[in-house]
This record gives C-alpha cells, sequence and structure tokens, in this order.
C-alpha cells in the first residue's frame, strides 16, 4: 500500500469490524466500528465518523508547509501546519492538516514521531481535522531525563494517555477518534479508557503485543531480563548500544525488515527516523522505554474500552505476524 509509511503496514490490510468489498451495512460486535460503505483515497482506509464539540483554550504556535502530494489523489489538498503546544510545561510538536470534518488524532509507534504520518496527513485532511503529535520523548518534542523522576517512572502509557487526552482538550477542542500504530494503540487504549468521553473510537494499526513484556517471560528468566535492563539503563553499555542502532545503516537495515516493499525505505525516511533520535536526551528516553517491560497489555486495556474498536494488520508483518493480530481481534 504505497501512502503507508507504517512499517508494518506495507502490504494488505485486513480489517476486524468493516469490510473492505461490501457497501451494505454491517452488524459489528459493540466493540467494533460500525463502517457503511468505506471509502479509500490513494489506499488509505477511511471510514465515514461522525463527532460532537467539546471546548478549551490553549496557546499554540504554528509554522505552516507544503506536503508531498501522495499520486493518484483527484481532490485538492491542504496544506500541513506543523505546530507547537505547550504541555505541563514542555513543548510538543504536532501537525496538523484539513478545517472540516470528524477530527482524527494520529499516534506514531516506538522510535517514530509524526513525520510517520506525512503522506496520510494531506490525504486525510480533504474531508477531516487531521493531527499527528510527537509523544514526549520522541520526535521533536521535548524529552526530559528519566533520572530527574526518582522513582517514578516517566515515561509510561499514563504519561502518554494523559497527553493525548490532554491534546485534545487543548488543541484539538473537540472528540476525537484516535488512529494509532505499534505502541501508540496502547496510548490509544490507555486515553479512551481514562476519559471516555473524549474518544469516538480507536484504529489499532498493527498494535504492539508487547511480546517482550515481562508478564509473557518464562518466570525463571524474568531475573535475567531484570538484570539485563538494569545493565543497559545504568551503565555505558546501553548508550554504547544506541550508537550502533543510531546511525543511518542501522536504521535502513532495521526498516528494511519492518517494510514489506523496501523501496519505501528511502533516504528521506531514513532522515524522518534518525534526526529526531539524535537531539538531546534521546538516549535517555530509548534505554527507559525499551527497558519498560511492565505497564499494561493489549489484551488487558481492550475489554476495558467502552467506545469503538477497529483492528486492522498488515498480512506480511515480519515481527508481529497477522496470526497473533487475529488472535488478537
Amino acid at each position: 500500500m504505497s501512502s503507508w509509511e507504517i512499517p508494518v503496514c506495507k502490504t494488505d490490510l485486513h480489517f476486524h469490524g468493516s469490510s473492505r468489498t461490501s457497501s451494505r451495512r454491517r452488524r459489528t460486535p459493540t466493540n467494533y466500528l460500525e463502517i457503511s460503505q468505506p471509502t479509500f483515497h490513494n489506499s488509505i482506509f477511511l471510514p465515514k465518523l461522525s463527532t460532537s464539540s467539546i471546548s478549551t483554550k490553549s496557546k499554540i504556535i504554528v509554522n505552516s508547509y507544503s506536503a508531498d502530494n501522495p499520486t493518484n489523489t483527484l481532490e485538492q489538498q491542504p496544506p500541513v501546519h506543523s505546530c507547537k503546544w505547550k504541555w505541563r510545561d514542555y513543548s510538543i510538536r504536532y501537525q496538523q492538516c484539513g478545517d472540516t470534518g470528524p477530527a482524527l488524532v494520529l499516534v506514531h509507534g516506538f522510535g517514530a514521531n509524526s513525520d510517520h504520518w506525512r503522506k496520510n496527513l494531506p490525504v486525510l485532511g480533504i474531508s477531516h481535522r487531521v493531527y499527528s503529535i510527537d509523544l514526549i520523548g520522541y520526535g521533536y518534542s521535548d524529552k526530559p531525563n528519566p533520572r530527574n523522576f526518582g522513582l517514578t517512572s516517566f515515561y509510561t502509557f499514563d504519561t502518554w494517555a494523559s497527553q493525548l487526552n490532554d491534546f485534545c482538550n487543548e488543541v484539538v477542542k473537540d472528540e476525537a477518534f484516535f488512529i494509532c500504530n505499534s505502541i501508540g494503540g496502547l496510548v490509544g487504549l490507555q486515553a479512551a479508557i481514562m476519559e471516555p468521553q473524549i474518544c469516538k473510537g480507536v484504529m489499532l494499526i498493527n498494535i504492539s503485543l508487547r511480546m517482550l513484556h515481562i508478564k509473557k517471560q518464562p518466570p525463571l528468566g524474568r531475573p535475567l531480563i531484570k538484570g539485563f535492563q538494569s545493565l543497559l539503563r545504568n551503565t555505558g553499555l546501553g548508550k554504547l548500544f544506541f550508537r550502533t542502532v543510531a546511525t543511518p545503516q542501522s536504521v535502513r537495515n532495521i526498516l528494511c525488515q519492518c517494510y514489506n516493499d523496501t523501496s519505501q525505505v528511502t533516504e528521506e525516511l531514513v532522515e524522518k527516523i534518525l534526526l529526531p533520535g539524535l537531539e538531546p536526551g534521546a538516549v535517555d528516553v530509548f534505554l527507559e522505554f525499551i527497558c519498560y517491560s511492565d505497564g499494561p497489555l493489549p489484551e488487558e486495556l481492550l475489554p476495558l474500552v467502552k467506545c469503538p474498536v477497529l483492528i486492522a494488520w498488515g498480512d506480511k508483518d515480519p515481527w508481529e505476524p497477522i496470526e497473533l493480530g487475529r488472535a488478537y481481534g
């Protein structure tokens, strides 16, 4: 699918709760989005959605730029704006496109940022108000040192979910649909649980199943895992490891593993992923998260969500195969 910039969605997407071929309205389980006449623009799945308003105040700095136009799109595409938002005294970067229709908030995965949605923003913006956000610690948002918080973990799904809900209240000023990839899926689910009045529905695109979570490891191996994580976090080994992966060639190699269509792994994409990872503080965030093997599992969050959920999976995901996605669905 040429227009997705999500590593695991480079081939056919499979949907629970919608049909790619039938325009008849279907009855679906309560916890799924019911879709009438699915619409596709440039290989992007666009459910027909509706929202109602909530309001608050915020202060925003906006810079505009022109997005690349994906091919085969007939409608005039609106411009994409790069913006800053102040959240808890931290600077948060986000991007916005479109000024009409339902609000969509795009949430990236581990090691990514809002630029990962750069091909989707102008297309979705034709008929939606679309926002993509850099979660705190990623992209060009601030990266506070996790050690400044003592024994309290800062980079958790609770933190990011609070950021997402506050973003909807202060910037979007409306209820929104969350479209989430990888660990962003857990952020979206957690946010929907914490403040259910904000989220109208969640689309999970290859949500991370957290296969390295401590609960999914053999009991005898858990102390070893904790010890290795402590070694990475508290010695020079972790920063040495980061230096080996934070290079153009290493990033390209990793992307080529998870992109089925490796022609999509361009110099532009490598740069979009790598450069924010070289920002001050990025190494500490990286090590903190790869050592974060606690917190919720996606299968624990899903039953607690009150809004509809749509699950999509690339059928050639090499890391978490579609069979796992079907089981989760």
